[in-house]
């Protein structure tokens, strides 16, 4: 190996080995919940003698486990119903725009990425507290879609930067209004974006933990603050088994907006496929 393929190689070596070793350490941790969740013992341990399913049996069986489970499936998706069409219409609006207020727009509509998660929830505890919302589900699906839309935003104008303007200016030329061009025309155009944001919304809400702390006392108790309220509590296993329950639950939610994008890639790439065009005779 001449040393002129040397350093190039061992700076592209030392690099993957980083990636992976960032990956390892993300990932690792979550690996360790598996065998925990299948442990034998009465406490969060590895299996002593044998694996065992029966702190999965007594999530399944708990009722209090199964109403934290529908109440965050219910509030994960009303929000995120919200969060997709509001995002939508913020994203297509700044499109459209595309000058120095619509980027002012999508940058406000983004905070709740740049501001932390704590602060947030501070705020709106003096918030919902004052407007009555506090420990209500109308508040928790509010503070869910305004943390979600820039989920969709971000997705939707990912899909925006590859839509071809000259279909809208098509449509518009045959006669047809602005809001059917966006009906008919731009929403099509921008489903995956529209999928993948309303997937990742969901997630965030079912996930989220430290806003609903914040927002909630008795009445809400979602599955993530059950969680959290099982570990001040006591240190029980089936904590264990619904972290995995999550995170095979998340998985396949991302894999499903994978396959769906996929799919309509394929679609679309056989939809615009080569199109024979046939010779012209010679004029007579």
């Amino acid at each position: 190996m001449t040393g002129h393929n040397f350093w190039p190689r061992l700076r592209w070596t030392l690099l993957l080995a980083g990636a992976w070793s960032v990956l390892g350490f993300l990932v690792v941790p979550m690996l360790i919940v598996v065998p925990v969740s299948l442990t034998d013992r009465n406490y969060l341990s590895l299996p002593e003698h044998s694996l065992s399913l029966r702190h999965y049996a007594t999530f399944l069986a708990n009722p209090l486990w199964f109403a934290s489970t529908l109440q965050s499936l219910l509030i994960a998706a009303v929000s995120a119903a919200a969060s997709v069409f509001l995002g939508a219409l913020c994203a297509i609006g700044c499109w459209r725009l595309s000058n120095g207020w619509s980027a002012a727009v999508r940058l406000l509509m983004l905070a709740p990425l740049i501001v932390p998660t704590v602060i947030q929830g501070l705020a709106m505890y003096r918030l919902w507290a004052a407007a009555g919302l506090y420990d209500t589900y109308a508040g928790v699906v509010l503070a869910h879609t305004i943390t979600g839309i820039p989920y969709v935003i971000i997705t939707v104008s990912a899909s925006l930067a590859g839509f071809d303007v000259r279909l809208e200016q098509a449509a518009r030329g045959l006669g047809a209004s602005a809001l059917d061009t966006i009906r008919l025309v731009v929403i099509p155009a921008v489903v995956p974006g529209l999928i993948s944001g309303g997937v990742f919304a969901f997630i965030h809400s079912f996930d989220e933990l430290v806003i609903v702390l914040f927002i909630t006392s008795r009445e809400i108790k979602t599955l993530p603050k059950r969680i959290w309220d099982g570990l001040q509590d006591r240190i029980d296993p089936t904590i264990a088994a619904v972290s995995v329950v999550l995170i095979v639950a998340t998985l396949l939610l991302l894999l499903a907006d994978a396959w769906i994008r996929r799919r309509r890639a394929q679609r679309r790439s056989i939809a615009a496929g080569p199109i024979a065009i046939e010779p012209q005779g010679r004029a007579a």
